[in-house]
């Protein structure tokens, strides 16, 4: 990835937000609602994010509605550039796997229990 690319990507409108909320898995629909951005432009954001390496595909989950949807996560932690010689180095801090099972832990504990949960 390149600096230039990198610093494109995230001066559009919601790529920032939509890093920053999927820290822990979300469809493209609950981030369109959330940020209460078009559902066609959450798509969007979403599939450039994932084309840059900066979001990844989870899996898929259902809906309160019963569809099937995929849900993304983030891929990274944080950026930095630097300038070193003229140069511009980017230095990305990609996101453990173990931290990814940690939120999937508390995000589960989180979750309030439902009578399905319950049979």
């Amino acid at each position: 990835m390149e600096p230039g690319e990198l610093l494109e990507v995230l001066g559009n409108k919601y790529n920032p937000e939509i890093l920053q909320r999927t820290y822990e898995p979300k469809s493209a629909q609950e981030l369109s609602e959330e940020l209460d951005i078009p559902i066609a432009t959450s798509y969007r954001r979403v599939e450039e994010l994932v084309e840059m390496g900066l979001l990844e595909e989870e899996g898929k989950e259902f809906s309160e509605e019963g569809r099937q949807r995929t849900v993304y996560r983030r891929s990274v932690d944080g950026f930095s550039m630097k300038f070193k010689q003229g140069e511009v180095v980017l230095e990305v801090t990609e996101r453990t796997e173990a931290k990814n099972k940690l939120v999937d832990v508390w995000s589960d504990l989180k979750r309030p229990e439902t009578t399905e949960d319950r049979v």
